[in-house]
């Protein structure tokens, strides 16, 4: 019998691949993925469980699908992911609504929990978090000029703050051919940016070939047809000079790099178990500026952190006066149960946290609104996403601009402009914190 089925995903874009998994393996099951909960057999939501931020959005959207099969308008639900690994006794005491549960280990077994559940059992399957299949089909759920491809699962990083590994398991590169495989699928569809996904890209190989193979991967995916190659996320300490040289050679790899730094005062920095201190991270944002010209530097800042004082957190606001990264989200440490952060003494209050976060963030969008101002005045390629309604223009983005968590370039034209298609756009002014423009040699896109 078949059914039809809404998926939710939320959390990460390593989620959304997960989720796009599921929507091929139970379309290839005969079952239908529609896009609206709402009259649907099935919802199945994909969920996030790394801060408290991601445990509330999971809830609320369980309780909203709850409500939805309370009405009669939906006949079953179905939770995944990393809510699901972490609390399972919970949501089944707390969450009655709720009709099966998958943990990460398991999302290869969704064609069997589907049919569990909607045959009126309790679909409940957990498997190894550390032996998962990362191959197979997606049914890609972003724009069509826009994919993601996760190269690994799991983390070992073991940051003290951080329970990923405990969701997602240790760190497990998949191999070479099947990434290239399934980057050949996605240039033949016509993706024209490809992101590379992973917890951490950097060390992609080194468990499953004995050493960083990411140079290579990246080499032979410039063969491809992408314009635009994107990495999500490098850890400092593993971004070697053979991985900088071959993103300063090959010219489809934008010069765009998300380096998760988390704090920069040594100390703290030994208290959440990275590796890599002060003067590292500098000398390499450094040896990226001097080697990647006009590269645009992204990194992740945790305010709030365990022995985090007045005098720590005046370091990191130093450091982010002094060296201007163009990219950075700014978040209140979350104390997680079950990480060693959790237990240590000396906890910054949440008030205090977040009164550090919104100094940072205050500190941090001047910096950005210079990086604007600093780039007005010139010609810059910008990917189309579409006419955008209310702003009365076109929309896109620039390599500097990641979907979903960067800015937009809102551009002029004096007809249409193809969705999907790369312009040049003169850049002419800010709006908000967002770049203004207008297309520049229009006959060039025509």
């Amino acid at each position: 019998m078949s059914y039809n089925i809404a998926f939710i995903s939320l959390g990460c874009d390593k989620n959304r691949v997960n989720c796009e998994q599921m929507a091929a393996l139970v379309q290839d099951a005969g079952h239908f993925v529609v896009d609206d909960p709402e009259g649907a057999d099935l919802c199945v939501i994909n969920t996030c469980g790394f801060i408290d931020a991601a445990k509330e959005e999971a809830i609320a959207n369980i309780l909203e699908m709850a409500a939805l099969k309370e009405q009669g308008l939906l006949k079953k639900i179905l939770v995944t992911g990393c809510l699901s690994q972490r609390y399972r006794e919970d949501i089944k005491t707390e969450l009655p609504e709720v009709d099966g549960l998958l943990g990460t280990g398991s999302y290869h077994e969704i064609v069997k929990a589907v049919e569990e559940v909607m045959g009126g059992k309790t679909a409940e399957h957990f498997g190894d978090i550390d032996t998962t299949y990362e191959d197979g089909d997606r049914m890609v759920s972003t724009n069509p000029w826009t994919a993601y491809l996760k190269i690994a699962e799991g983390c070992s990083n073991r940051c003290a703050f951080c329970i990923i590994p405990k969701l997602r398991g240790k760190y497990r590169s998949r191999s070479m051919e099947s990434i290239l495989a399934e980057a050949h699928v996605l240039a033949d569809s016509g993706v024209e940016e490809l992101i590379l996904i992973a917890q951490d890209v950097t060390r992609y190989g080194k468990e499953r070939y004995g050493r960083y193979m990411l140079p290579e991967l990246l080499t032979e995916l410039c063969k491809l047809d992408f314009h635009w190659i994107r990495l999500h996320y490098l850890y400092p300490d593993a971004l070697t000079d053979e991985l900088i040289d071959v993103m300063a050679r090959e010219d489809k790899i934008v010069n765009y790099v998300d380096i998760p730094i988390q704090h920069i005062n040594d100390g703290i920095l030994n208290t959440m178990c990275r590796r890599g201190d002060k003067a590292y991270i500098t000398d390499l944002f450094h040896k990226l500026r001097a080697k990647l010209p006009g590269v645009v530097i992204r990194t992740s800042i945790i305010c709030g952190l365990p022995g985090e004082g007045e005098a720590e957190f005046e370091e990191l606001c130093e450091f982010l006066r002094a060296e201007k990264l163009e990219r950075a989200g700014v978040f209140r440490y979350s104390p997680e149960e079950g990480t060693p952060a959790a237990a240590m003494p000396n906890q910054v209050s949440p008030e205090t946290a977040e009164h550090r976060v919104a100094l940072l963030s205050q500190l941090q969008a001047q910096v950005m609104d210079d990086f604007n101002d600093s780039r007005l005045g010139r010609v810059t390629e910008v990917l189309c996403e579409g006419f955008d309604e209310e702003m009365g223009c076109w929309a896109g983005r620039t390599y500097a601009d990641s979907p979903g968590i960067d800015g937009t370039v809102y551009f002029t034209a004096a007809g249409e402009v193809p969705v999907g298609a790369f312009v040049p756009v003169l850049l002419t002014g800010t709006e908000d914190g967002e770049l203004l423009g207008e297309i520049d040699e229009w006959e060039e896109v025509q």
